[in-house]
C-alpha cells in the first residue's frame, strides 16, 4: 500500500482525551503531537498534567468534560484517545452518548476504549474507529508505517480492504456489521446498556497479558450468554505477553482455540491483525463487513462508515 492511495486532507482538527490513563512517559505525549502536526493536523489537547488524579487522566468528571469538549468543538474532526489503561468504565453513565453520536466526530481508539465504542454502538448505532492512539502509536519511539497507513486510509476513503496472511483457518465468507474490540473490556460491559445487540455480526476480539485459559474463560462467557452462536463469524486478533508455565502441561493458546472451534458452531478465526501490537489495523465498530477466509489468507472488506471530508 503506497501513500500515494490517499491523502490527509489538510488541516484535519484531532482532539486529544485522556478518558482512561495518563501517560507513563510525558515525551510519548509530546511525539504524538509533532508527528500530527507533521502529517498536517491541527492538534487539541484536552489533557493536561496538572490533572491527572490517581491512575487516570483526571478526576472522572474532568475526563467527562474532556469528551464533551472535544465532541463539542467545530474545529475538530478526529478525537483520539491518548491511551487506554483503565477508566471509561467509570464514567460510561456520566457521558451523553446521544450528544457524542450527534456530533459528527471520528472517535479512535482501541483497548479501554472499546467501552466508548460499544456504548455508542449500543445506545444509537454510531459508528467509531478501533485503532491507534496517541501515546502507544503516533508517540511511540518508532511509529509503524503500517498502523498510519491503514489508519489514514481507512478514514479518508468510504471503503477499506485489507488481505492478511494467517494461520490454519475455517474456509468461509460471511457479511454483517463488524464490531467488538478487547475482550476483557466486553465480556466487563455484558448485561449492561452499553453491551450492543447484534445479530450476524462479525465479531473481533484481541487481548493482551491474558493467559490462554482466562482467554477461553471470556469466550465461554460470552459463548454462555448467546453472543458467539448469534455471530456469523468471531475474528481473534492479536492475544499476546502472557506466560505459560510447567503447570499447563500442554495447554497453550492453540489448545485453547482448538477446544472453543470445538465447543462454538460460529466459525472462529485466527491472525486478524489488530491488538496492543505495533503493526494494526484500523476497523470501523459499526460498520459493513464482507469477509472471505481461505486456509491461509483473510480478506475483509469495510462500508458504510463516515470519511473524513476532503
Amino acid at each position: 500500500m503506497s501513500h500515494s492511495e490517499f491523502a490527509i486532507p489538510a488541516g484535519v482538527g484531532v482532539a486529544i482525551v485522556a478518558p482512561g490513563g495518563y501517560p507513563p512517559d510525558e515525551a510519548a505525549l509530546e511525539r504524538g503531537i509533532a508527528l500530527l502536526e507533521k502529517q498536517s493536523c491541527l492538534v487539541h489537547n484536552y489533557y493536561d498534567p496538572a490533572d491527572k488524579y490517581q491512575r487516570f487522566g483526571g478526576i472522572d468528571m474532568a475526563r467527562v468534560a474532556q469528551l464533551h469538549a472535544a465532541a463539542d468543538d467545530p474545529d475538530v474532526q478526529v478525537v483520539m484517545a491518548l491511551r487506554g489503561g483503565y477508566g471509561l468504565s467509570r464514567i460510561l453513565p456520566m457521558l451523553d452518548f446521544s450528544y457524542l453520536a450527534e456530533s459528527g466526530k471520528h472517535f479512535v481508539g482501541h483497548s479501554d476504549f472499546t467501552a466508548l465504542h460499544m456504548g455508542l454502538l449500543a445506545t444509537g448505532g454510531a459508528i467509531s474507529f478501533a485503532g491507534p492512539m496517541v501515546c502507544g502509536d503516533f508517540g511511540c519511539s518508532q511509529p509503524s508505517d503500517y498502523t498510519l497507513t491503514h489508519f489514514w486510509r481507512c478514514l479518508t476513503q468510504s471503503t477499506h480492504a485489507v488481505t492478511a496472511q494467517t494461520p490454519q483457518n475455517p474456509a468461509i465468507e460471511a457479511e454483517g456489521i463488524l464490531w467488538g474490540g478487547n475482550l476483557a473490556m466486553l465480556t466487563h460491559l455484558l448485561g449492561s446498556p452499553y453491551f450492543p445487540q447484534i445479530e450476524d455480526g462479525i465479531l473481533f476480539v484481541e487481548d493482551v497479558n491474558e493467559h490462554p485459559y482466562r482467554i477461553e474463560r471470556m469466550l465461554l462467557q460470552l459463548l454462555h450468554a448467546g453472543v458467539l452462536g448469534r455471530q456469523q463469524a468471531i475474528l481473534l486478533g492479536d492475544f499476546s505477553s502472557y506466560r505459560l508455565s510447567e503447570y499447563d502441561n500442554g495447554y497453550d493458546f492453540n489448545a485453547m482455540l482448538a477446544y472453543m472451534r470445538s465447543r462454538v458452531a460460529t466459525p472462529i478465526l485466527s491472525g486478524l491483525p489488530f491488538g496492543h501490537i505495533t503493526d494494526k489495523l484500523t476497523l470501523p465498530v459499526g460498520c459493513r463487513a464482507q469477509l472471505v477466509s481461505q486456509k491461509h489468507e483473510l480478506q475483509l472488506r469495510m462500508s458504510g462508515y463516515p470519511a473524513l471530508a476532503p
